[in-house]
């Protein structure tokens, strides 16, 4: 518990026993940690079940691990004071010895050091995240939204559940659904591309599902009038975002071929599935409209998220203002470092977006943390204070944004 809270405890188990026997026994337990002005309520459950119990000691910022016994003989002993970190390190070696047999040894040994002593994660909320109004789910009126899959997408009920948490109308669109004419996107003020294996990443991720769109004229004909209609917005996800970079869309058309920006395999050569920090910058891009300078966790789950660019002056551009999303370390500084960039792209790059903000192509999952129960991790004030997740704010930009451009 101390090793994956970061932080030290010290023990004291505080009656007459044999040390070796009590700390090592295998009988039947559990260990559980309150807030000391809970102490009261538990044990008052405790006791109405009778249930055994033991207050044995408390976790502390000091990163030590303290463990303290009073003998059969009524000495009291410190069987264990050391550094938690230098525990915990050698508790992860079977794990790093593995891992460097399974992943890049150059990204592993990093991991290693960057993580031995990490502060962990300090988010930031400039704004005050709040619930979409009640009455805008009774609407009759909403934007309606394509939520685009194909074979192999998984992504698209986590979409359509935060789509819908912002105000939105949601429809589930398949490829075959727009060759077939079901349904046509003249309809439809935004797409979303979903996260996912489509076509299970056979042709490396994404190109199965870009070249069904590509080369389909009747597809490509509606997506390439859908893209340029100055009231629709699009949203793509890690397999979404990968397929929009393949399409074009961002960071702007024109480029094709060698030169198109595109997000490639991992620097650590496997597939990466983090609670991961990430800082949103100053951009156009109108989902990310007031959430500038935040630094929030997001899920990634990809194995083709390291952002490449063949032309370096197109690198310069995007990074200055069209890469709005960036992974940052413990302090909240861009970076290339790992495991904090998981993925190993120049500048911390997570995302792209068009230079007219309507287009937005990210790796991380936003869907996956649009509530606040689904972050793999928050501090306790943040909890108590939020009234919503900040990522809620995105789908609440769209609708807004197509409220104001009707």
């Amino acid at each position: 518990m101390a090793f994956a809270g970061n932080c030290g405890i010290e023990i004291d188990l505080g009656k007459q026993i044999d040390p070796i026997a009590a700390l090592f026994s295998e009988e039947l337990g559990l260990a559980i940690e309150y807030l000391p002005s809970n102490e009261a309520v538990i044990q008052s459950i405790l006791d109405k079940a009778a249930v055994p119990y033991q207050v044995i000691g408390k976790t502390t910022q000091n990163k030590r691990i303290v463990f303290t016994v009073l003998t059969r003989h009524s000495s009291l002993i410190t069987v264990l004071d050391e550094d938690m970190r230098v525990h915990r390190d050698i508790w992860e070696e079977t794990s790093h010895q593995l891992d460097l047999m399974q992943r890049n040894p150059e990204n592993i040994k990093a991991e290693r050091r960057n993580i031995y002593d990490r502060k962990g994660p300090s988010f930031h909320i400039p704004f005050a995240p709040k619930q979409t109004a009640e009455d805008l789910f009774c609407s009759t009126a909403k934007p309606k939204v394509a939520v685009i899959r194909e074979e192999g997408s998984n992504g698209d009920r986590e979409m359509v559940s935060a789509f819908y948490l912002g105000g939105f109308e949601l429809w589930d669109v398949t490829v075959t659904d727009l060759l077939e004419g079901r349904v046509t996107l003249d309809q439809f003020r935004g797409v979303v591309f979903v996260g996912g294996f489509s076509y299970a990443d056979v042709l490396d991720s994404a190109k199965g599902w870009a070249a069904s769109i590509r080369f389909n004229k009747k597809v490509w004909d509606q997506f390439e009038k859908f893209y340029h209609r100055p009231d629709t917005f699009s949203l793509g996800v890690c397999n979404g975002c990968q397929l929009m970079a393949l399409l074009g869309w961002v960071p702007w058309r024109g480029t094709g071929g060698e030169l198109q920006p595109r997000f490639i395999h991992n620097k650590s050569g496997r597939f990466e599935s983090r609670f991961s920090t990430v800082k949103i910058l100053k951009s156009p891009a109108i989902m990310l409209s007031g959430m500038e300078n935040s630094v929030l966790g997001i899920w990634v789950a990809h194995g083709e998220g390291l952002a490449f660019f063949p032309d370096e002056k197109m690198f310069m551009e995007c990074e200055f203002g069209l890469a709005p999303i960036r992974y940052v370390d413990d302090d909240s500084k861009i970076t290339e470092a790992y495991p904090f960039n998981p993925n190993g792209s120049p500048a911390g790059i997570a995302g792209l977006c068009s230079p007219d903000g309507r287009h937005l192509a990210m790796m991380p999952h936003p869907e996956r943390s649009v509530l606040t129960w689904q972050w793999g991790w928050m501090p306790e004030e943040m909890k108590q204070s939020l009234d919503a997740s900040p990522w809620l704010r995105m789908f609440q930009n769209a609708r807004e944004w197509c409220e104001k451009n009707s």
